[in-house]
C-alpha cells in the first residue's frame, strides 16, 4: 500500500501509535523543527488570527503556535484520520493549549469552512501526500481572507538519499522510500507556476537541507517508520531492506551515517 499518511484509515492501530510516534518524534529534532520556527517568524500574524491548519497530524504546528508570547487567537487544525485528531486533543490539553485550539475530522480536500475565514493557513508536510494538490490549493485558497497568508512547507522527497555501500541499490532504495511514502514527492517544484492560479501571490520561498551526518535522529526514525512499508510493496525482498536497514543502525552506532533531503517553504498572500 503507498503513502501510508494518505491511507492512515485503512492502517491498523499499531500502525497508527507508529506514525503518531513519528510525528511527535520530529517535532523535537532541532535540525527538522527549526525550519518550521524559521517560517513562523516571517509570517504576518497578528495575535488574535485565525488560524487554519490543514492536515494537522497531531497538533504540533498549532500547539507552537499558541505557546507564543501574546497569542489571543483561535487555531483550527483539520485531519482526515480520527486517531490523529483524537492524539491532538490529548496533546493540546496536555500543554495547557486547548482553550486555544479545536481540531476536527474533516477532508482538506473539502474544508467545511466559509469562504474568506482565515487570517493564516498552513499545509505543513501534507501537500506530498495528498490525493489532489491542486484541489487543496483550491480550497485554502477560498478559506483565507483577502490579504491573508498561506505557508506551505514539504520536502522534496525526489532529493532524499541515504547512504549505501552499494551505490545502485541505495539510489533504488532512495526511490523506493520516496514513492512508498509519498504520494507526491515533487509536489514542491510545481507550486510556483500553480500558486498564482488560485490568486495567490508568491511573496517569499527558500530552501533548506535537512542533512545528518555521523549521528542520526530525524532521518533514524524515518528509516524505522517507513522501510516496513517499501518491505510491504514488494519492490524488494524483505531481507534486501533488512540489510539496507541494518547498514543504517550499524552507521548510526559507529558514527559514519549520512542522509540528505531537501525542503522548500513557500509564503503567499491571497489578492
Amino acid at each position: 500500500m503507498p503513502d501510508p499518511h494518505r491511507f492512515v484509515n485503512d492502517l491498523d492501530e499499531y500502525a497508527h501509535e507508529k506514525l503518531i510516534e513519528r510525528l511527535e518524534s520530529r517535532a523535537q529534532v532541532h535540525t527538522f523543527s527549526s525550519l518550521f520556527y524559521k517560517y513562523v517568524e516571517r509570517l504576518e500574524m497578528p495575535p488574535s488570527a485565525r488560524i487554519l491548519e490543514v492536515g494537522c497530524g497531531t497538533g504540533v504546528v498549532l500547539r507552537s503556535l499558541a505557546k507564543r508570547s501574546g497569542f489571543s487567537g483561535q487555531g483550527n487544525g483539520v485531519d482526515h484520520c480520527d486517531s490523529y485528531v483524537e492524539a491532538a486533543r490529548r496533546y493540546a490539553a496536555q500543554e495547557n493549549v486547548d482553550g486555544y485550539l479545536e481540531f476536527k475530522i474533516g477532508d482538506a480536500h473539502r474544508l467545511d469552512f466559509d469562504d474568506g475565514e482565515f487570517d493564516l493557513v498552513i499545509c505543513h508536510t501534507v501537500m506530498s501526500h495528498v490525493t489532489e494538490p491542486v484541489k487543496i490549493l483550491e480550497e485554502m485558497s477560498r478559506v483565507t481572507k483577502k490579504g491573508g497568508t498561506i505557508a506551505i512547507f514539504d520536502g522534496d522527497y525526489a532529493s532524499l538519499t541515504y547512504a549505501f555501500p552499494d551505490h545502485s541499490f541505495g539510489q533504488k532504495m532512495d526511490t523506493a522510500l520516496a514513492s512508498t511514502t509519498f504520494n507526491n514527492p515533487r509536489i514542491m517544484r510545481d507550486l510556483p507556476r500553480l500558486l498564482p492560479q488560485f490568486e495567490l501571490e508568491l511573496t517569499d520561498a527558500w530552501g533548506d537541507a535537512v542533512v545528518e551526518i555521523g549521528q542520526a535522529s530525524y532521518f533514524k526514525t524515518f528509516a524505522e517508520t517507513y522501510a516496513p512499508y517499501v518491505k510491504s510493496s514488494g519492490q524488494f525482498s524483505g531481507q534486501a531492506v533488512d540489510i539496507w536497514l541494518k547498514e543504517q543502525k550499524k552507521a548510526m552506532q559507529n558514527g559514519t551515517f549520512f542522509a540528505a533531503c531537501n525542503y522548500y517553504t513557500y509564503l503567499s498572500r491571497k489578492f
